[in-house]
């Protein structure tokens, strides 16, 4: 069947002929918009931050449409090739949707509003070709084959690409885009990461040592226990830590129990309910005897401190979750792993460890997010031994 968005476009190519008989093009049969009708970049990002948690609420995708230019506006270096490009893709889409400049004069962009729920996929191929058919009919091949275009559909399908990434960036150009802004403070953070894991490893390498051997003398496997976590963006990398379960150890206990957990269905009776326990289940029979004393005090995560120094964590920041419990975020969770790399430790670890509840959790995260400052790591980090001395929260 076709849906909404492609009988709009049959109308529109019906409207593409003159009265003498003659076909013209969908983009010809509108009028070239004004300079003023397409948005700046600033006010396009605001508009596509709009259009996200408008998706969120209503659970209607959008599609996002760029046309990268970049290495035509190089050669032709001038504001005609710009009100070129958005008269043809003006032309090609509906008055609903949203046209501006993602990145101003170099990559115009689209957001396709109001589309079908159902078949994205093939909604986002009619809207790639519908674009690609306007260019070729409108523009010189030379230069059309120049333009690099992509789609872009929010809400993500959560299947990774080739970069491995569950989330897509482009969809998030507000958020992506702070770093550059406070590109000194985030040099030192980098700095302070690695400065601090580097000490850390060298003071508690006794420590290190001895956990090691307990481990290897009470339980059979291997010392170090490597897991598929996900970092900023969605970025896969090897999470370390300290085993603390016996090997060959069913994971679906904890699927189960987190999935239920993020979304709101955990069944009375289940363990640890009664004490909001997030992501760790209490006397769960994976865990060994020495395990149970490591994640008592967070001693299994020391290992992490390797991941710092490769920069795929950081000290403070916030938990990097598991692919399965991204699965069961809702659409406003996912931002918790946009806006900075994953910590060791974090604003929820510190304030309510793993009795806080998840959704409670998430806010922490974006709190921390939205509030980043070295100083805020300072005390977060300060506060981080009181919080593994008490033990609260963790199993």
């Amino acid at each position: 069947m076709r849906n909404e968005y492609q009988k709009s476009s049959a109308l529109q190519e019906q409207e593409g002929s003159t009265s003498n008989g003659v076909k013209t093009s969908s983009c010809l049969g509108h009028v070239p918009p004004r300079r003023e009708d397409v948005l700046e970049a600033a006010t396009f990002g605001a508009m596509l931050a709009l259009e996200r948690r408008r998706a969120q609420r209503s659970r209607q995708p959008f599609v996002l449409v760029l046309l990268d230019a970049s290495e035509i506006e190089k050669e032709r270096r001038g504001a005609a090739f710009g009100e070129q490009l958005t008269a043809v893709v003006s032309g090609a889409i509906r008055e609903s949707d949203i046209i501006g400049w993602y990145r101003q004069n170099e990559v115009l962009a689209v957001i396709f509003t109001e589309i079908s729920a159902s078949g994205e996929c093939a909604i986002s191929d009619v809207l790639y070709t519908k674009i690609c058919k306007a260019l070729r009919e409108n523009l010189e091949f030379g230069v059309a084959s120049k333009l690099v275009i992509s789609v872009h559909l929010f809400p993500e399908s959560g299947d990774r690409d080739r970069t491995h990434r569950v989330v897509d960036s482009k969809l998030y150009p507000d958020i992506s885009g702070k770093p550059t802004k406070r590109k000194s403070s985030m040099i030192l953070k980098r700095g302070m990461d690695i400065v601090g894991s580097m000490a850390l490893l060298i003071i508690l390498s006794p420590v290190l040592a001895a956990i090691a051997a307990a481990i290897k003398l009470t339980s059979k496997g291997p010392v170090i226990f490597k897991q598929d976590r996900l970092g900023q963006y969605g970025k896969s990398f090897a999470c370390l830590k300290f085993r603390t379960m016996f090997v060959d150890n069913d994971p679906k206990i904890h699927r189960e129990y987190v999935q239920n957990f993020i979304a709101g269905t955990v069944k009375e009776g289940e363990p640890s309910e009664t004490e909001s326990v997030v992501y760790k289940i209490k006397d769960d029979p994976r865990i060994t005897p020495v395990g149970r004393m490591l994640r008592r005090m967070s001693l299994d995560e020391l290992p992490q401190f390797w991941n710092v120094m490769h920069n795929e964590m950081s000290l403070v920041g916030p938990r990097p979750p598991l692919p399965y419990e991204f699965e069961a975020y809702d659409l406003w969770h996912r931002r918790r792993v946009l806006e900075v790399k994953p910590g060791v430790t974090g604003l929820w670890q510190v304030m309510g460890r793993s009795r806080t509840s998840f959704d409670e959790m998430v806010r922490m995260d974006l709190r921390y997010c939205q509030r980043w400052s070295l100083w805020l790591d300072l005390k977060i980090l300060l506060a981080t031994p009181l919080a593994v001395f008490k033990g609260s929260g963790a199993y």
